[in-house]
């Protein structure tokens, strides 16, 4: 049973109001809607563009996509579910972005498409986790990327770096 069970509704999703209290986003900057599928080796998670996203507002004019880099945001934030979930007391850890490798973008990303990001876990330690990332629209592989995360101690790092 996954330590996320308290979050997920009868059909096993995780919807984003319960993503907001496993990952410190909020709505403002959360790029998933829901999770649809969470094991110890990989997630499936969605998100649902309505063309209304801020920031398909201005990228491109005229023509709006998905920005490259949220994409990727969006799959580093499945891969951060996906980590934590492995992760005793996961609320004393910060999980952050360490290195990408391998990034490809195939297609652009339009508003109206659901976006489904697929994260395999390759391997995970107290220090951090190696996972790999595919994003679909339908099943149309949209982009991938090689995502390594470092896990750290909440308090210590953010005492380290706090202005």
């Amino acid at each position: 049973m996954s330590q996320f069970s308290e979050f997920m509704n009868d059909r096993g999703e995780i919807d984003s109001e319960g993503i907001m209290q496993i990952i410190p986003y909020n709505k403002f900057f959360l790029l998933i809607d829901k999770v649809t599928k969470l094991t110890p080796n990989n997630i499936i998670a969605v998100k649902q563009l309505t063309g209304e996203e801020y920031f398909l507002k201005g990228h491109f004019v005229g023509f709006p996509i998905m920005p490259g880099a949220l994409t990727v945001e969006g799959m580093g934030q499945a891969a951060t579910l996906l980590a934590r979930s492995n992760i005793p007391n996961h609320h004393e850890k910060d999980v952050l972005a360490y290195k990408l490798k391998e990034v490809k973008f195939s297609v652009p990303i339009l508003p109206g498409d659901e976006v489904r990001y697929e994260i395999n876990l390759i391997a995970q330690d107290e220090r951090g986790a190696i996972l790999q990332g595919k994003v679909f629209v339908k099943e149309a592989l949209v982009a991938e990327a090689l995502i390594m995360l470092a896990i750290v101690n909440k308090a210590e790092f953010r005492a380290k770096f706090s202005r």
